[in-house]
């Protein structure tokens, strides 16, 4: 038997990406990032002291789920304007496994890939300009 040949059935897919998701915004709802020791601190900006692409993920996630929109675009912007997009997956896989067949794919060119890639740094970059508008999107 081959493992590389083996693939993980649909159904299995979305009950695991359900679960991850529950068991992961129950106690982001419930404990805030900002001042709760359970969430780990980014490790970039503890060695480096500069901003990574996701510093500001956990209380951007934190502030959505409790409604404040603007508050966590602020922590980041980049979180909060690719989430519809993961949205829309689990939205397909789900009605890949009710219906039979996934949504249309919206970006299925290795160039949206990059794309994405080119976004994520120069995103990195920017945010850690010390200048505006650049350092309005800080911690």
């Amino acid at each position: 038997m081959n493992l590389a040949s083996l693939t993980i059935p649909k159904t299995w897919q979305l009950a695991g990406l359900s679960c991850i998701c529950a068991a992961s915004a129950i106690p982001l709802y419930l404990l805030d990032p900002a001042a709760s020791s359970v969430f780990p601190a980014c490790p970039f900006r503890a060695l480096t002291g500069m901003y990574c692409p996701g510093c500001g993920t956990l209380r951007a996630l934190h502030g959505l789920l409790h409604g404040n929109v603007t508050g966590a675009f602020m922590l980041n912007p980049l979180t909060v304007l690719v989430l519809p997009f993961i949205v829309y997956a689990f939205v397909s896989l789900t009605t890949e496994v009710m219906r039979g067949r996934p949504l249309p794919r919206l970006f299925d060119s290795p160039r949206y890939t990059w794309a994405l890639f080119g976004v994520i740094m120069a995103f990195w970059v920017l945010r850690n300009i010390p200048m505006y508008p650049f350092n309005l999107f800080k911690q």
